[in-house]
């Protein structure tokens, strides 16, 4: 039979080793603390390091967002959805290219703030510009008295001709003189991306699209009769051309001007005097532009 311990000896016992016990534990948990510490320390000053994304594919489509074919593809992609065109922006904004078009241009630096980049992302300023196209050139179809078929022939014309092809040349030009000449050597990082290049030129586009397309229809066989060789008529006629012209011309340098890294935008304004000198000219010696242009467009279509 087991002698019995007396409960002091067994209660010393049961001290000691949970003391030993005790003390190993604090010891395992100050070392492990000390692990802890180092680790959550490395992995704060790692995590400061690391992208924000989740998943490192994401990171490097993020990168690649704003590239030029990233930027072109979702361009034509939404070309083909409707619904998410802002046709009521771009209708404001083709109001306001008449009225102040330097708050078109305000918007502009407002994108490239919120968006990073000075071009459209939103088609819808194109379709309705290639609507009023049609229209009118429709409506010029009627007004010289011109079948389906060459008024056909001749919105194809206008449309990818004069409108597209004439457009993609005077972008691509433009993109190439204010890179080469009027860029800011101080401005290293920036440079005019073509798509801006190419919605200064359709900004510039639309009103002389309205004017000499559809204003200029109602006094081609009527009112004042353009399309004749009497004064009042090709005076009307020039001072149309004028005026759009002028407006292609103004709103060009505005584009050109918004942008804060070009130097020297003034020298877009220079074309004005050779416009103000072949005005005079034009009316001093009865040179009739609009009748050119009828007789162009019957040209074309035979």
């Amino acid at each position: 039979m087991m002698p019995r311990r007396s409960p002091e000896v067994a209660t010393c016992s049961f001290s000691r080793q949970s003391r030993k016990r005790l003390r190993a534990e604090r010891g395992g948990q100050r070392q492990f603390g000390v692990c802890s510490f180092v680790l959550d320390s490395r992995d704060s000053r790692d995590s400061t390091m690391l992208p924000t994304t989740s998943n490192g594919s994401l990171g490097a489509r993020d990168a690649a967002r704003h590239t030029a074919g990233a930027k072109r593809y979702k361009y034509l992609r939404r070309l083909l959805h409707f619904r998410q065109m802002d046709f009521e922006f771009a209708i404001w904004q083709m109001l306001y290219l008449f009225t102040s078009p330097q708050r078109v241009y305000r918007n502009f630096h407002y994108r490239k703030q919120t968006k990073d980049q000075w071009a459209r992302d939103d088609p819808a300023f194109l379709v309705l510009l290639s609507i009023w196209l049609c229209v009118s050139t429709i409506g010029f179809g009627l007004v010289l008295d011109m079948g389906v078929v060459e008024t056909l022939k001749l919105l194809l014309w206008v449309v990818f001709v004069d409108c597209i092809g004439v457009g993609l040349l005077i972008s691509t030009l433009m993109w190439f003189i204010s890179n080469k000449y009027l860029l800011n050597h101080t401005s290293r990082n920036h440079d005019v991306e073509w798509g801006y290049a190419f919605d200064v030129h359709l900004n510039a586009f639309y009103p002389l699209l309205v004017i000499l397309h559809f204003l200029q229809l109602f006094f081609i066989n009527h009112i004042v009769v353009i399309n004749s060789d009497w004064f009042l008529g090709y005076f009307v006629g020039n001072t149309l051309w004028l005026i759009a012209i002028g407006y292609y011309l103004y709103i060009t340098f505005l584009g050109y001007n918004a942008l804060p890294f070009l130097k020297n935008t003034v020298v877009l304004l220079y074309p004005f005097a050779l416009l103000g000198l072949v005005y005079v000219l034009s009316v001093s010696l009865g040179w009739n532009f609009t009748q050119g242009l009828c007789w162009f467009y019957k040209y074309r279509v035979q």
